[in-house]
C-alpha cells in the first residue's frame, strides 16, 4: 500500500467485527510505533496492550459507556503512556521547551500515528480515544507514577468501508510566505 493511499484510507472505526488479532501483528504494529521520532531520541511512549478477552473486557470496562458501546467487537487495546521528564527536558529533567510537557504527548502522537498507519496497513482499523477512568486503567495496567496515560487505542476489523470526512479548505489551514 502506498503512504498517501494508506493516510487517505484510514478511518477512526466504530464498529468492529469481533476478528482477533494475533500476537505477531501486535508486536509488529508496536514496532511502527517505536520508529517515530522523538526529542532527542528519548523514545518516551510506552505500550499496553489488552489481547485475550478477559483483558478486552477489563480495558473496556475502564471506558466511558459511548466509547464502550462503540468498541464491542475490538481484537485489542493498545494504551499508550509517556515516561515524564524525558521529552522537551534538560538532562536534570526540567522542561527548557517552550510546550513545557507538552512535548512528551507531542512524541506519543507520533507514535500513535505511526500505530494508526501501520495498522491500517495489515488491513485493520482503529479508534483512538482519549477518554477513560484513568485510576482504573492506571490500576488494571499497573501503569507506574512515573508514567501518564496518553490515549486508548482500539484495533480490530469491520465490515464497514466509511468515507472519508470532510477536511477543512486548504486556503483555511495554510498560509505560505
Amino acid at each position: 500500500m502506498e503512504i498517501k493511499e494508506c493516510i487517505e484510507g484510514r478511518r477512526s472505526i466504530r464498529k468492529f467485527n469481533g476478528a482477533p488479532i494475533s500476537r505477531a501483528d501486535i508486536e509488529e504494529i508496536v514496532k511502527a510505533g517505536q520508529c517515530a521520532p522523538s526529542w532527542k531520541n528519548s523514545q518516551t511512549a510506552r505500550y499496553y496492550v489488552a489481547l485475550s478477552p478477559e483483558a478486552v473486557e477489563r480495558v473496556n470496562a475502564c471506558l466511558p459507556d459511548f466509547n464502550a458501546e462503540r468498541t464491542q467487537g475490538v481484537g485489542a487495546y493498545i494504551v499508550t503512556t509517556v515516561s515524564k521528564g524525558q521529552s522537551g527536558c534538560n538532562s536534570d529533567g526540567e522542561y527548557f521547551s517552550h510546550l513545557g510537557n507538552g512535548y512528551e504527548c507531542f512524541d506519543n502522537g507520533l507514535a500513535v500515528e505511526n500505530i494508526a498507519l501501520y495498522a491500517h496497513s495489515l488491513g485493520y482499523c482503529t479508534l483512538i480515544m482519549g477518554l477513560f477512568d484513568e485510576g482504573a486503567l492506571r490500576s488494571y495496567l499497573g501503569v507506574p507514577s512515573g508514567e501518564d496515560i496518553v490515549v486508548v487505542i482500539a484495533i480490530g476489523k469491520t465490515d464497514k468501508k466509511p468515507r472519508m470526512p470532510e477536511r477543512k479548505p486548504l486556503d483555511e489551514v495554510l498560509k505560505i510566505f
